[in-house]
């Protein structure tokens, strides 16, 4: 007897970004918000940064601490110089990745190095389980021709980030929230579909073109979040491009279920280990 097909899973909810500046004022669209946190467990934020004016993002993001969680940029396009206070030192360009661990602390600045043109890309705020959050802080840089690219019958392509998908691993795996971070491209009209477990936290976010998402193909629109709905049976995510190119990010992760207590740059599992977090970092201790 023939297994049943995967059923897709659909769209729960839409979630249009909410424009904000963060740093010395840069201009971003802030899509994954804090009461979404529980529900998307373990991602605390997403960020993506688009603009072409340099009043927009030149004055970056100088020195600010972050404890207890993880960063992921990816840049799209421009030059962004990351510096912290454990002497690491990279330049993210194009197409590349930084994966840094904050851990028990860490002090970094993030400066354009460019003066005009475009500035795109995301920042994913990742959390750590309650027993890591005190980890040695790590930091790692990810060129662009050390993320595996799948390039599909359809002209579709992959990007993966993190995870694994497509039979290829990812160029970061994480053991406790299993991250998947996929970039895909699709020509008009084309579809992808892909094993996603009901159990893992999932969402899909359009940032070029229109997808139709699940079974029902609910519309997505550019800079448009779409959360997947967790049902039993439901162990595969379909999505479909519009009637022209289209460009989205698929992220998935397993859930901590443990308390989510933050405050600006530091999460923690209690209001205590925040305060602590403050006190450390103006006692200089990060």
């Amino acid at each position: 007897m023939n297994a049943p097909l995967n059923l897709s899973r659909e769209v729960e909810r839409l979630v249009n970004g909410q424009p904000t500046s963060d740093g010395a004022g840069v201009k971003l669209l802030r899509v994954l918000t804090q009461d979404l946190q529980q529900r998307l467990d373990p991602f605390l934020m997403l960020d993506y940064f688009h603009s072409d004016n340099p009043d927009d993002y030149l004055a970056g993001f100088p020195d600010h601490p972050h404890r207890g969680f993880e960063t992921v940029t990816y840049m799209l396009a421009g030059r962004m110089r990351h510096r912290d206070n454990a002497g690491n030192e990279g330049l993210l360009g194009p197409g590349s990745v930084q994966w840094m661990t904050a851990g028990r602390g860490i002090v970094h600045s993030e400066l354009p190095e460019q003066e005009d043109g475009l500035m795109q890309g995301f920042q994913l705020w990742v959390n750590l389980p309650g027993r890591n959050k005190m980890t040695q802080p790590a930091y790692l840089d990810i060129p662009t021709s050390g993320i595996p690219v799948v390039s599909l019958a359809n002209g579709a392509t992959v990007k993966v980030i993190a995870g694994q998908a497509l039979g290829v691993m990812g160029a970061v795996e994480k053991p406790d929230t299993t991250p998947l971070y996929l970039d895909i491209h699709l020509p008009a009209g084309q579809h992808f579909e892909l094993p996603l477990p009901a159990q893992l936290n999932a969402f899909v976010y359009v940032y070029q073109g229109t997808a139709g998402v699940g079974g029902r193909q609910q519309s997505v629109k550019t800079t448009q979040m779409a959360i997947l709905e967790n049902r039993p049976g439901h162990d595969k995510v379909d999505i479909w491009a519009g009637e022209s190119a289209t460009r989205l990010l698929l992220i998935a992760g397993r859930p901590l279920r443990e308390p989510i207590a933050q405050w600006g740059p530091f999460v923690m599992n209690s209001r205590e280990e925040v305060v602590q977090a403050v006190e450390d970092f103006r006692d200089g201790k990060l």
